[in-house]
């Protein structure tokens, strides 16, 4: 492919992928929560799902996708169920943790769920990969090469973004040492969310 469309790609997926939204409030919320060591499940699923509508765009199986639209319903409302049940948890976490020991993790199978349930059910990616990356590539002339050109292309600039959040999320949690302050994250993580879920269940 054509450098040029790379950087139009690359520059448009910036825009739409940097933008807070659902997973990125779910990521930031699950770090300030719990920290970033347990959260790199969470972050491949969401990585693999957008190929995942990348790989479905390039290859023109936008009928597939809307011949099977209840089965990514379904994997919303999934999403949007564990989504809720992890804010729940983090409302209810305790806090009186040791310094440095941090309450159990989730297990990676379930982050990894999560994470895909998030990116699979999230209209916000259909639509990007699916609506608006057609008016900005000619899907029909891009290659075997091409689509691996634009796959490495999202796994960078996605993996800058989420990164770059994972690591704000991080240094704002190293600031919340006492009781109260590990409460009133776990409150806000928890709002955060349930945010998410909600943004997510409001989108048709």
């Amino acid at each position: 492919m054509h450098l040029t469309s790379l950087l139009i790609f690359a520059a448009a997926l910036f825009v739409a992928a940097g933008s807070p939204g659902p997973s990125i409030a779910a990521l930031v919320a699950r770090v300030i929560s719990k920290g970033f060591r347990d959260v790199f499940p969470f972050l491949l699923a969401m990585w693999i799902g957008e190929g995942i509508w990348l790989s479905l765009a390039v290859f023109g199986l936008a009928v597939v996708a809307q011949t099977f639209h209840l089965a990514f319903v379904a994997v919303k409302w999934a999403g949007v169920a564990y989504l809720a049940y992890l804010a729940w948890k983090m409302w209810t976490a305790p806090v009186e943790a040791k310094e440095g020991e941090m309450p159990r993790e989730d297990s990676p199978a379930k982050l990894f769920f999560a994470g895909m349930a998030v990116t699979l059910g999230n209209p916000k990616i259909m639509m990007f990969y699916l609506a608006l990356l057609p008016t900005i590539i000619d899907l029909a002339s891009v290659s075997v090469v091409g689509w691996m050109e634009l796959t490495a292309t999202m796994a960078v600039v996605l993996v800058a973004i989420d990164l770059a959040w994972v690591l704000a999320a991080a240094q704002a949690r190293k600031l919340l040492k006492s009781r109260r302050a590990m409460q009133i994250a776990n409150r806000v993580s928890a709002a955060t969310m349930a945010g998410a879920a909600a943004a997510i269940a409001a989108r048709s």
